[in-house]
């Protein structure tokens, strides 16, 4: 048996710097996707403020508290049964988070900080606590992770065992070289992190580019089976609706968790010494 969920991935025109622009264009965003019944909507990472800070002064400028009424007054624009994820620079105390936030129409059911930090983000950033996270949510066991967090296979995962349904992850991948017809590496790894675990995964980037990054425009669904089912672009949003399976079985005989052998993997979690290779 399985599930059926409708899914939105939403691309947004973020300016860097302009935080009551950004605001107002994610509240559009997410009033055009107003639709009766369940529908889960991701946003990139940063739609609020921008992603190519100049500094760390810049970035906490741009930062709202989890709980600043400009971010969670964008859960009025959801039509009931609609969960959206939006991605935001979080300031708390002192520090600053690279986080995303997950809303219901007119409530907040939770949010989630960054736990790897690519390149220059941890001159400002904090990093999270958490190895991605699940919430409870009333369409779906929703997990979240964040860019990065997902080229780590542990994260997809670990968030697989405790039970999400569905993978929301909001991305700034930033545009690399590969091989002409292929797609994008992160789409890849995605593709098989949705596939081993039998995870869906609802992928929200950034299009064109920012202060000299060209973004990927990564912007696509992956079903549980590992498959694209749907890409957008700047304009256009990736809208599938998913096969959520409710169990992991494969066939007669195999079962992807009921397969496993955690005892033999013991060494995956063990600390090991970054080895950098001179540079010649």
């Amino acid at each position: 048996m399985s599930t059926r969920l409708q899914v939105s991935a939403v691309p947004v025109d973020v300016t860097i710097g302009d935080l009551d622009g950004n605001l107002h264009r994610l509240r559009r965003a997410l009033a055009t996707t107003r639709q009766s019944g369940p529908h889960l909507v991701v946003l990139p990472e940063l739609a609020t403020s921008g992603y190519v800070f100049g500094d760390r002064r810049e970035a906490w400028e741009l930062a709202l508290t989890a709980d600043d009424a400009r971010l969670t007054s964008l859960a009025a624009e959801l039509a009931p049964e609609t969960v959206a994820v939006v991605g935001f620079c979080e300031r708390d105390g002192d520090a600053l988070y690279n986080s995303a936030v997950v809303l219901g129409h007119n409530e907040i059911f939770g949010r989630y900080r960054k736990s790897h930090l690519w390149a220059a983000e941890c001159t400002m950033f904090a990093a999270g606590p958490e190895a991605g996270t699940v919430i409870d949510t009333p369409i779906c066991r929703l997990g979240v992770v964040i860019c990065y967090d997902n080229e780590f296979p542990e994260l997809p995962r670990r968030l697989a065992l405790a039970g999400a349904e569905v993978l929301a992850l909001p991305v700034n991948w930033p545009l690399v070289d590969r091989p002409a017809g292929e797609h994008p590496p992160e789409v890849v790894q995605a593709m098989g992190a949705a596939r081993s675990s039998r995870l869906a995964t609802v992928i929200a980037d950034r299009h064109g580019s920012e202060r000299g990054v060209t973004w990927t425009g990564g912007t696509c669904v992956i079903s549980s089976d590992g498959w694209l089912v749907a890409t957008g672009d700047a304009a256009r949003p990736a809208t599938a609706l998913l096969e959520l399976p409710a169990d992991k079985s494969l066939g007669e005989f195999n079962d992807l968790f009921a397969d496993r052998r955690p005892e033999l993997y013991g060494d995956i979690a063990v600390p090991r010494t970054p080895v950098r290779l001179p540079i010649s």
